[in-house]
């Protein structure tokens, strides 16, 4: 299975740090919030990404293109013209960074990657600017259990998001982005979506989170999977420091791998 990665946003809400670079190469520690959202899904066994790229896409291209650079200690050889490099620890990754344009919409995105999923039945699609410990695994298997189109995370709301209203059977009855005042369950992010969900998005100007979304719960094709540990998204500084300390402590409750 592959997971697809919306990373093509301006990241308006944290320009101290975005005015520089891609939200999702805002470092965490010593390595950039992406980073923490492969290494996640790896470690559920999901090692082939699909990054869905748009503001300052090169220098996350640049990013993957120098991995090694970045990760290990090197050697250049100025006289022999090689470099060597340190290290002998690799992830067994495969990344596609696909430049989906600059004012795509989240849908849109996804719409543009489809050719790297004809082959998929089914594909994880999540942000490129949250952390969780989900349990992706067990997410996976509530999705195929449950027969849908699509499967959403949900989680309890710190206060400012859209609301999921989710029946006794797990099913999204209604999706609603950014109420006035929402309460109650709200969208994580992390998805498990059937193909053809792709048929639900128009164009660059769809929105996921607006029709396809509230489609697929009003066609009852829309299944919630209930996530009750660790969920925090980076919009503000004030958040990216908070992930910060979560790190330096070393007690990140999204670092689920050794």
């Amino acid at each position: 299975m592959k997971a697809v990665i919306l990373a093509g946003g301006f990241g308006t809400r944290i320009s101290e740090e975005s005015h520089l670079r891609p939200k999702p190469l805002v470092d965490i520690g010593e390595n950039p919030i992406l980073w923490h959202i492969l290494k996640t899904y790896s470690h559920y066994g999901i090692h082939e990404f699909i990054i869905c790229a748009g503001y300052r896409g090169y220098q996350i291209k640049e990013y993957f293109c120098h991995y090694f650079m970045h990760q290990f200690d090197v050697t250049v050889d100025i006289a022999n013209n090689t470099i060597t490099t340190h290290g002998n620890v690799a992830e067994p990754w495969i990344v596609h960074v696909v430049d989906t344009g600059l004012e795509t919409m989240t849908g849109g995105r996804l719409k543009r990657v489809g050719r790297f999923l004809k082959d998929e039945d089914q594909f994880c699609l999540t942000y490129g600017d949250g952390l969780a410990d989900v349990d992706i695994a067990r997410s996976i298997q509530a999705h195929k259990a449950s027969g849908k189109l699509a499967t959403m995370t949900v989680v309890s709301p710190p206060g400012r998001f859209g609301t999921v209203e989710v029946d006794d059977e797990n099913g999204v009855t209604r999706f609603l982005e950014k109420p006035p005042a929402g309460t109650g369950t709200i969208n994580a992010g992390f998805f498990v979506c059937e193909h053809a969900v792709l048929d639900y998005i128009e164009g660059d100007d769809t929105v996921w989170e607006r029709d396809p979304l509230q489609r697929l719960a009003a066609e009852g094709q829309l299944n919630a999977y209930r996530h009750d540990g660790f969920w925090q998204p980076m919009d503000t500084l004030r958040e990216k420091n908070q992930l910060q300390s979560l790190w330096e402590s070393g007690r990140a409750p999204w670092k689920l791998w050794e």
